[in-house]
Parts: C-alpha cells; structure tokens; sequence
C-alpha cells in the first residue's frame, strides 16, 4: 500500500496517557473502554483524522489530525466517556517526517509526535514536583511560542477550575457538554431539577471553564494542512 508523504503540512498529534494506571483495579475494563472511545472518535470526527486513535501502550495511545478544528472537542469527549479516570494530553503541532498509515498511528515519527511526547514527559515532571496548577494538557507548538505560552496558560486554568469540581458536578457538567443542548434538558436527563443545573453550572465556573476552551479552539482552527 502507497502511503502518503506529509512534507510540508502541519499536523496534530495528540498522546493520551493514563496516570497512576497501574492503580486501577480493574485495569481491563478501563482499557476496553478506552477502546471503544477511541472507535467513537475515529468515527465522530473522521473527517479530521490522518491517522486513527488507537491504544499503543496498554496505559498510553495517540492518533494524528489534519486540522485543528476539533482538538479540544476530540480531548473532551475522551475525558467525559472515560470519567473519572484521570488522562494527560500532549498536543504537539508540525510536520510528520514518515509516511502517515491512515489506519495506525504506529511508526509515524516527526516534529508532531517529538513535540506531543515532550509534553506527555514534562506533565509527569511537572506532577512530581506537585505543580497540579499546570492541569493534564499542555501543547507544544513549533516556531511559535508565544502562542504556545497563551494556550498553555488558558490550559492551566480550566484545569484548575476543573479539578475543583466534585464528582456529581462534573457528571452534570459532562452531560451538557456531550449533548450541547439546554439546561432543562440536561435535567430532565439526569431527573433533577433544572435550577439544580443553573446552580451547579455556576459554582462550578462553567462558562468561564467553556468560553476559555471556545477560545483555544479558535486558535486551533487556524491550523490546517498546508
């Protein structure tokens, strides 16, 4: 099979590692969900993908996007499907090196994947040292680091407004998300009531949390194949 060059574009790649998950009682049953999320999001945003998500390690996996369109939204769903199972991200944008295999990210090598895994590696740095303000995501962007230092700093802080949710204010939360509809439907969902939302919503700093994202998404949609 012919295998297309990638001389000259810009990727995203996207490492996903599971912390501590060697912890996890049931091991299995998290990576078979896993699995089956990333079937989801192979098929969901299929028009976005170079080369399918898919587990490489039995605690890490990756895939590569031709635009940056749906970065966050592909990272969001992850996280929601796989709650509360804590995963960190490394994003790194560039050119791919290697011919790209549409259907496996494995052997695919260049500035992308070398950027994504730098950021996978200083996250478990920065977590040794304690730093839980530097959040589970961070991104690496080649020639352009003063972007990278905005949107690494927007990162930090919905990571910090999302590790302050508690455990039913993030299932209410993941539900609006995942659905993208109303609060009143959010509630009649989760069978409660939908002031309960509103309630939640707010203490939880959900649309500054939702409106920092929106804009990192922005920026990202910028970012296509050239």
């Amino acid at each position: 099979m012919n295998l297309p060059l990638s001389e000259g574009m810009l990727y995203i790649a996207i490492i996903g590692d599971i912390v501590n998950s060697k912890k996890i009682a049931d091991r299995c049953k998290v990576q078979k969900q896993l699995a089956e999320t990333l079937n989801i999001v192979n098929q969901k945003y299929k028009d976005d993908i170079a080369s399918k998500f898919m587990i490489t390690l039995g605690d890490e996996f990756q895939g590569l996007l031709k635009c940056g369109r749906n970065t966050i939204n592909i990272i969001q769903e992850i996280e929601r499907k796989l709650h509360p199972i804590k995963i960190r991200f490394g994003i790194g944008i560039g050119k791919i090196s290697t011919p790209i295999n549409p259907d496996m990210p494995l052997g695919a090598d260049g500035p992308a994947y070398h950027n994504a895994r730098r950021m996978i590696d200083e996250l478990k740095k920065l977590e040794k040292k304690n730093m839980t303000s530097a959040g589970n995501i961070r991104i690496c962007i080649d020639k352009l680091k003063e972007l990278e230092i905005l949107i690494n700093s927007i990162l930090s802080l919905c990571s910090v407004l999302k590790s302050k949710w508690t455990n039913r204010q993030a299932e209410i939360i993941y539900d609006f998300l995942e659905h993208k509809d109303s609060q009143t439907n959010t509630a009649k969902r989760l069978g409660i009531a939908q002031s309960s939302v509103n309630k939640v919503l707010s203490a939880a700093n959900f649309y500054t949390y939702k409106n920092s994202l929106e804009t990192i998404a922005k920026i990202l949609e910028e970012i296509k194949v050239k």
